[in-house]
């Protein structure tokens, strides 16, 4: 069953960036600043809580969702890019975090499967930009793809998960189960949890995953403005300390999160019995590993 997600310790709206942005901010105000990335691209923070807070015991945390997501949503019409995302960030940083000399005082930027992709994505564009906020690390969970053509091997892979004979099945219970007419709201739930079941190594921990909508025409519009890419070259140019952690059977190919170690020259956890959403499948081991990392 899902959890309930804490009041923050304090929340708003950003007014630096072009559409305002929501933000909450979680963990000892004095303790250092963590961005925490959340994935989609459209979603929002909610799902990822309340079992990353497990970061605000160390960590002053700070999450916000992305244009076109969550409540940041807005009547703005423009088209919303990797590129919006990224400059979208570099003000929230700009406006959330106190301001940074050095990158040893900087703020660690984690970011969950799109999220982490955002985040390497900054960390590229940061070295070409003097005037951005620097960033002291990466924390990089369950990596969205970092080449097109890995990313057209997890859509193939997650698409035969959600297709396959025990989600099947699975759905076809709910249906006879008359649970709609009964309880619409757990029907909807159940529903839910199937529609994300194919993300996980045990079908039935989708049950601990909080629920969130992703805004499609979002979604569509930052993968498009993303094309053909291939980002290994580029990565290799980024000087930060890195920790990579991905499930066994993640959707998402296991080679990508290995080449994202690669070129970042950092240091990749591979969690057996785990999907995509590790901090709901293993959290023991995510947490341990981003622990001693992260001191």
């Amino acid at each position: 069953m899902t959890l309930p997600i804490p009041a923050p310790r304090a929340e708003g709206v950003t007014s630096t960036t072009p559409v305002p942005l929501y933000w909450r901010e979680d963990g000892p105000a004095d303790a250092p600043p963590l961005v925490l990335l959340h994935g989609g691209p459209g979603a929002s923070h909610e799902y990822l809580y309340p079992q990353m807070l497990a970061l605000a015991e160390t960590h002053r945390v700070i999450t916000y969702d992305q244009r076109g997501g969550g409540r940041s949503r807005s009547l703005d019409s423009s088209p919303i890019t990797w590129r919006t995302q990224v400059e979208d960030l570099a003000a929230v940083l700009r406006e959330l975090v106190p301001v940074a000399s050095t990158p040893a005082a900087a703020p660690i930027l984690a970011g969950y499967s799109w999220g982490a992709l955002l985040a390497m994505l900054y960390a590229i564009e940061q070295r070409r930009q003097p005037t951005w906020p620097p960033i002291d690390r990466l924390l990089l969970v369950s990596p969205a793809p970092i080449t097109s053509a890995w990313r057209a091997l997890f859509d193939a892979a997650l698409s035969a998960r959600q297709l396959g004979p025990e989600i099947r099945a699975l759905r076809e219970q709910l249906t006879a189960s008359g649970l709609r007419e009964r309880d619409p709201a757990a029907f909807r739930q159940r529903s839910f949890e199937l529609s994300v079941a194919g993300y996980f190594a045990d079908v039935q921990r989708a049950e601990s995953l909080t629920p969130f909508r992703v805004t499609a025409r979002t979604q569509q519009s930052v993968w498009d403005s993303l094309g053909t890419f291939d980002l290994r070259d580029e990565l290799r140019a980024v000087r930060l300390p890195v920790l990579v952690v991905h499930g066994r059977e993640d959707p998402i190919p296991l080679e990508s999160a290995v080449a994202v170690s690669e070129a970042l020259n950092g240091r990749l956890v591979v969690l057996d019995a785990c999907g995509h959403v590790p901090y709901v499948e293993q959290p023991e081991g995510l947490f341990n590993a981003a622990r001693r990392f992260l001191a």
